[in-house]
């Protein structure tokens, strides 16, 4: 087995060894690496202080079906992609390992995709379009309206592929010629619901289809609710087309905010329980009023900016090296410090500095009390 074989196999094994996601099976692997890190749990053998990893890999631990589900995934032209390829979304998921996420969910450990395109392109310019299964015909007019507007504008749309306002969003999204991204609660390999075969599978072709969830796994309840991190964390902006009061949408939405993701939603009749939600999510001011897809593009790119076919050629797409490197590691809105951004750049602190005082004096970067901020035109 090769090198490259072997950490493949390895991070197949660790996404099937826990229900993910577990936080402590995630450091372990950061920590040790994934072919240590799945040899360590297979031989029931940890580093001291993940002794919690041992207790959740329990019942797997000696079932390896990581061939299979390699095997399993390219049948049906999936990928396992993994913190350490070019193509994974590490900064749209950064958020998930804040303290006040964490315990309820944190990063996926790796995640198996379906589709030929780039996964951080797609993400880097998606917006999240969500709502109820029991979608109303104002609830999916109003849908394929804004996602119209949205695929003009050069974005792509991602939703979590159910029936309702999620299948309306994809299928205005490809009618329209853009690109979407469906977020699943079970295996890369599972059409569920099994009525949207034909909708993934066109998705698969002209967007991509994403889970943590392993070959084989069926969609559950939890699961769902997991996955709404993952729809709430690729998305650079969140609406909310119908919800009722309490709702997988509303769930979806909850996790927009605790990640700091704009939240738009889209007001409806005050008859319609399918807009209860989304009615009350406005008046208590908990998301911005979206009543076409120029105000939701105004949440998501305040400052005009966004999409990956609008406007002129900007003065950042003459940086190269560390110093775009480093420009794309700091946030869009806020300030971070010079360790955060080195590990999100993976610079070492000495380059990052050297980066950002050439940035500085071209105007790109600002130092903001401790941390360094995105210079706006």
């Amino acid at each position: 087995m090769s090198t490259d074989e072997s950490v493949l196999r390895a991070w197949a094994y660790l996404m099937r060894v826990a229900e993910p996601p577990h936080t402590g099976l995630r450091d372990l692997v950061e920590a040790e690496g994934p072919v240590a890190a799945a040899q360590a749990i297979r031989s029931r053998k940890v580093p001291a202080g993940f002794n919690g990893v041992l207790s959740v890999t329990n019942v797997r631990a000696e079932h390896d079906l990581s061939a299979q589900d390699l095997d399993a995934a390219a049948a049906v032209g999936a990928r396992l992609v993994a913190p350490d390829d070019e193509e994974w979304p590490g900064w749209q998921l950064w958020g998930l390992r804040s303290a006040d996420t964490v315990e309820r969910g944190g990063p996926p450990l790796a995640l198996w995709v379906r589709g030929s395109r780039c996964l951080a392109d797609e993400v880097a310019a998606g917006i999240g379009v969500i709502g109820s299964r029991a979608s109303t015909s104002y609830g999916e007019h109003v849908t394929g309206q804004i996602v119209g507007g949205l695929v003009d504008a050069g974005w792509a749309v991602i939703s979590g592929g159910a029936f309702g306002i999620d299948g309306t969003a994809h299928r205005a999204a490809l009618g329209c010629g853009g690109s979407t991204v469906a977020v699943m609660a079970c295996g890369i390999d599972v059409d569920y619901p099994s009525s949207h075969s034909s909708l993934f599978g066109a998705i698969a072709r002209d967007g991509l289809i994403v889970t943590e969830y392993p070959p084989g796994s069926t969609a559950a309840r939890h699961r769902f609710l997991t996955r709404n991190r993952l729809v709430a964390a690729l998305s650079t902006a969140v609406v909310v087309v119908e919800a009722g009061a309490r709702s997988g949408a509303a769930n979806t939405a909850a996790w927009a905010r605790k990640l700091g993701r704009p939240l738009g939603a889209v007001p409806g009749p005050i008859t319609s329980s399918m807009s209860l939600g989304c009615n009350r999510m406005i008046a208590d001011e908990q998301a911005a009023l979206v009543v076409d897809a120029q105000a939701l593009i105004s949440l998501a790119a305040p400052d005009g900016q966004g999409g990956p076919n609008r406007g002129p050629v900007r003065r950042i797409d003459e940086l190269t090296g560390d110093r775009q490197r480093v420009y794309e590691a700091i946030p869009g809105r806020g300030a971070i410090t010079v360790d955060e951004i080195a590990l999100n750049a993976a610079l070492d602190v000495g380059r990052v500095m050297a980066a950002l005082a050439l940035l500085e004096v071209d105007r790109f970067v600002a130092a903001v009390g401790d941390g360094w901020s995105i210079v706006r035109d």
